[in-house]
């Protein structure tokens, strides 16, 4: 009963109320509904998933952009001295905090440093001054400055020596190889710091000869790395139907071998640049850095370790920055390293 009824109501609807399904062409079954992507694009898309690595490159952007921009807007004149300013602590504007105020300890008692020095009220160090009453802010961006630059031109050699090598010794193979190979086992064999040493005491101090020391053996890590990916690679197919197509070495090396390697060198680029900061602040720590009055992270340290125990912010700042950025390159080389592979991090 209830199917004749069914078929009694749709019945009574008129035939113009139905349409034709309209059949799908071959091309409209078979095109591709998620867009395409390269594999930059695909990386890109992993990469910013990862908030760790999203939130590393936006702070040193932001870092970066600071540090730059001081060289045309900067607080202060970071190598200006005024001994009537010596030791203020830190003041921003709008706080009353003691530690932020331009107050401090003296005695037992909290006395305003600023009124003491006779600092006009519109005139504040957000950071305050050391020991030579120079500006600790400006001070801190310069020395961010000049440690990014060491440290980026120090790993763009690292790659530049270490591509190099490990390349023409996977590749070539053989007695060249184990040549090569020894050389880097001769100079892994030197204690990295002993180099650096030697070389800034037989060089004149400076950016040259920091950058000089940090390349002679920091390109070791990323040569042994480019020939391990180099072997892997050299008996795949498509570099032996260029081989078999009569391509040069050199060809096959950086038209079909570099490429499918750039993400493990981009990644390891990432991981030296904080060990090349680290270096840089341990020489100008020790004194083998930078010669006053050009700044460092290192040469704040060191300032700042000398009267850690009366005014702690002028070590525990430049301490501070030091950390984030070391912090931040290793997070963002953890992320690049799981969007470029995401096998990694199973």
């Amino acid at each position: 009963m209830e199917a004749n009824q069914m078929h009694d109501e749709i019945a009574k609807i008129p035939a113009s109320e139905f349409e034709f399904l309209k059949r799908d062409t071959v091309e409209e079954r078979e095109a591709i509904a998620a867009p395409s992507l390269t594999f930059l694009q695909d990386s890109w898309r992993r990469l910013k998933k990862n908030k760790a690595a999203v939130f590393s490159i936006t702070l040193l952007g932001i870092i970066l952009v600071l540090s730059v921009g001081s060289i045309f807007f900067s607080p202060h004149d970071p190598a200006k001295q005024n001994i009537d300013y010596i030791n203020l602590p830190p003041k921003i504007p709008g706080i009353d905090i003691n530690g932020l105020n331009g107050k401090a300890m003296v005695g037992g008692e909290l006395v305003d440093k600023y009124k003491e020095a006779g600092v006009p009220k519109d005139v504040y160090f957000i950071f305050g001054t050391d020991s030579l009453g120079r500006d600790l802010l400006s001070r801190l961006l310069m020395g961010t400055r000049i440690s990014l630059l060491i440290a980026f031109i120090a790993a763009v050699l690292d790659i530049s020596i270490g591509v190099v090598f490990g390349l023409t010794s996977g590749l070539l193979g053989g007695k060249i190889d184990t040549f090569m190979q020894r050389i880097i086992e001769i100079l892994s064999g030197i204690p990295t710091l002993v180099v650096m040493i030697l070389m800034l005491v037989v060089f004149k101090p400076g950016i040259p000869s920091i950058i000089a020391a940090m390349a002679i053996t920091n390109w070791i890590p990323m040569a042994r790395i480019v020939r391990a990916q180099t072997l892997k690679l050299k008996d795949q197919e498509f570099v032996l139907a260029a081989t078999t197509l009569g391509e040069s070495k050199m060809k096959i090396a950086f038209k079909h071998i570099l490429p499918n390697i750039s993400s493990v060198i981009i990644v390891q680029m990432m991981f030296s640049i904080p060990s090349a900061i680290f270096f840089e602040a341990f020489l100008s720590f020790i004194g083998l850095g930078l010669k006053p009055p050009a700044a460092s992270l290192g040469m704040l340290l060191s300032d700042g370790y000398k009267t850690f125990l009366f005014l702690p912010y002028q070590m525990w700042i430049p301490a501070i920055m030091l950390s984030v950025i070391m912090i931040g390159f290793n997070l963002l080389a953890d992320g690049l390293r799981d969007a470029f592979d995401p096998k990694m991090k199973e």
